[in-house]
């Protein structure tokens, strides 16, 4: 059976990510929340949550001893799949400019910067139920369509590369919603809390082969 590495780095909404991906295992996969960075290398996929301001979670993650080196070695160089979720999504990112200038993974190249919506009647967070804009990508991602999906955040993932977006949301002005670059992605909504396509989400990811 396969496993897959749910990281905890201390960002919350942990226990909501692991309920919603056992739902959507169903039996078929062994879900390990971990920091164990010997248990992440191991791991046949890695899923990175992440609630709160990018700064703060990139020192939570840095502050593991061996994390980021153990999701390197899975990730980078065995090439299995990941999922950012969140903050998860935006750590990809070159960097973070929300409160001054933070390194990120740098796994997908962009920034993650504040979403500054055209339209004055569009108040940020960007909190609720939206439909995405999906673009041709990788199955995991062009798959949901126009499903709505849950979002709560300030700030989002621009990528360099506009390749490297797989889809859009448009809240006053159209932003990154997922972004996906070989065996890497990441959503900015929270499949958790998404319902149905969320999990069918989830699901595409334990079977996803890139």
């Amino acid at each position: 059976m396969q496993s897959v590495a749910l990281i905890d780095y201390g960002s919350g909404n942990l226990r909501s990510a692991e309920k919603a991906l056992v739902r959507a295992a169903d039996g078929r996969a062994n879900i390990v929340v971990t920091s164990d960075p010997e248990v992440v290398a191991a791991a046949d996929r890695v899923m990175l949550p992440g609630v709160g301001a990018f700064a703060a979670c990139m020192k939570a993650l840095g502050e593991r001893p061996g994390l980021i080196e153990g999701m390197t070695q899975a990730v980078q160089a065995k090439g299995r799949p990941f999922l950012g979720v969140c903050v998860g999504m935006q750590l990809l990112a070159s960097r973070g400019l929300e409160f001054g200038e933070t390194p990120g993974l740098g796994w997908i190249e962009g920034d993650v910067r504040r979403v500054e919506p055209a339209d004055p009647a569009a108040k940020i967070p960007h909190m609720g139920w939206n439909n995405l804009i999906s673009l041709s990508g990788p199955p995991l991602v062009s798959e949901i369509g126009e499903a709505p999906m849950y979002f709560t955040h300030s700030f989002a993932f621009y990528p360099t590369d506009e390749s490297d977006v797989a889809a859009y949301v448009d809240h006053g002005g159209k932003f990154p919603a997922a972004v996906a670059k070989g065996n890497v992605a990441g959503v900015q909504f929270h499949p958790e809390k998404s319902q149905s396509a969320g999990l069918a989400l989830l699901a595409r990811f334990l079977e996803w082969r890139p």
